[in-house]
């Protein structure tokens, strides 16, 4: 359907590779074609993309037909006059680099959001004195944004809002967005309220789950078996938590690449700005995330750089989890995962099904999703149902000596057609934190 496809990617096209056994060689050719469209449901991924089409179009077409009534506020208000003279002609032939942090809070601490407007490539062009309109989804599940305020931005392009008494979040998941009301360009993030003693699993971006994400814009493959660990944490109920040692100039690079491998939704930190001793900055979050919002971290993973980072956090050698050749030096302060993650994955769901869950700690229901589905990002029930006090012990190794991996389902997206998985459908569709000029829609 002409009309569908258009909703779709438009004139451009992308296209999958998938694995067809040999055996089906001989099948009869009239009979391939029904196989073949069949194994498309085969892979995780492959459904997810289909389906996340299938789902954005729709909200898409809902939230239009919707609009006059559903949202007191738009983000798509017309564009304001600058403030500033120069400024149409500092932005002239530049793109918007736009971040704002997600954060993490309780209901009794401040409800603070910080965002960042820069134009061109490495922030060479800073949005001085310009309003910034701030928007919060107060109810998740009915798609509404609210306006709470519009802040100007300061010399280096911040805006920095803590939210009123008077408006103060309860405990859930909120999107957060930020409107450049000269241009209409805009970021996203989430700002979460979490209960005490919130459990969650942390994760380091760098040398865990791929090489690294270069500036230049290089794809790396996802480790395979690396989105199924990550989302057999989010299904037992825990925070995820992403962080990188990277400045906060690469979120829309990062999390592009997260959403198009299909990662589970988490919360992701980077370092504000070029710093020289990123692990530090590492550990000091982590740690006033734990002093500040008491959360608990059941499990880390990351490379062996990582590893004086959750030592500096008290985490014992059973709770770190390291990707790589184990090394003599480390072998008592953590776990190597040195069979890869389809095997790990395997033991973990076998220490899960063999342990008996134990009543102790609070754990927030999440709803499961990627980063893609953010049309209606209602991750959290509502707060009645916020509380569940089932924890899991942290599970030993299989007792058998040779441990079936079972087949890992988030295979690298490298056969991806590269015109169509890493430009700009990436950005558009994929990203949550992407820039929006004149869009329609939240």
């Amino acid at each position: 359907c002409p009309d569908f496809s258009s909703s779709w990617w438009g004139s451009k096209r992308l296209d999958y590779s998938l694995y067809c056994p040999d055996v089906l060689t001989s099948f009869p050719t009239v009979a391939l074609p029904h196989l073949f469209h069949a194994s498309y449901w085969e892979s995780t991924d492959v459904a997810a993309f289909v389906l996340r089409q299938l789902m954005r179009c729709d909200s898409v077409k809902t939230q239009e037909a919707d609009s006059k009534d559903s949202a007191p506020f738009s983000p798509s208000s017309p564009r304001e006059k600058w403030l500033r003279r120069r400024t149409p002609v500092k932005l002239r032939n530049v793109t918007g680099n736009h971040r704002v942090n997600d954060v993490i809070t309780t209901e009794e601490g401040p409800q603070t959001l910080v965002g960042r407007f820069m134009y061109g490539p490495l922030d060479m062009v800073t949005l001085t004195g310009e309003k910034v309109d701030i928007l919060l989804m107060t109810q998740p599940q009915s798609g509404r944004w609210v306006h709470f305020d519009t802040e100007v931005t300061t010399s280096s392009g911040r805006v920095v809002y803590t939210i009123p008494k008077s408006k103060k979040l309860a405990t859930g998941v909120y999107p957060i967005k930020m409107v450049v009301k000269g241009d209409q360009t805009s970021a996203e993030a989430y700002l979460t309220v979490l209960p005490r003693g919130m459990e969650c699993v942390v994760f380091s971006i760098d040398g865990s789950f791929a090489a690294s994400v270069s500036i230049m814009g290089s794809d790396p493959k996802v480790r395979p078996g690396a989105v199924d660990v990550v989302r057999h944490w989010q299904d037992l109920g825990y925070l995820i938590i992403y962080i990188t040692g990277r400045p906060d100039m690469q979120k829309q690079r990062v999390v592009s690449w997260l959403s198009q491998h299909n990662f589970p939704q988490g919360m992701i930190f980077f370092s504000e700005g070029l710093v020289h001793d990123p692990l530090r900055q590492k550990t000091i979050f982590l740690r006033n995330l734990v002093q500040e919002c008491h959360i608990k971290i059941n499990s880390a993973y990351g490379s062996m750089k990582d590893i004086s980072v959750y030592n500096m956090l008290g985490l014992s050698p059973s709770q770190i989890y390291i990707v790589g050749r184990p090394s003599k030096k480390y072998q008592n302060q953590c776990q190597f995962l040195s069979d890869g993650y389809a095997v790990h994955l395997s033991s973990l769901q076998f220490g899960h099904r063999a342990r008996p869950k134990k009543l102790s700690s609070v754990r927030m229901v999440l709803k499961k999703g990627s980063f893609g589905l953010s049309a209606k990002p209602d991750f959290l029930c509502k707060r009645t149902h916020l509380r569940r006090t089932m924890s899991v012990q942290h599970p030993d190794p299989p007792c058998t000596p040779n441990p079936k991996p079972e087949r890992a389902q988030s295979q690298p997206e490298s056969d991806q057609d590269p015109g169509g998985g890493g430009g700009g459908g990436g950005h558009g569709v994929w990203g949550r934190a992407s820039m929006h000029r004149g869009d329609t829609t939240p």
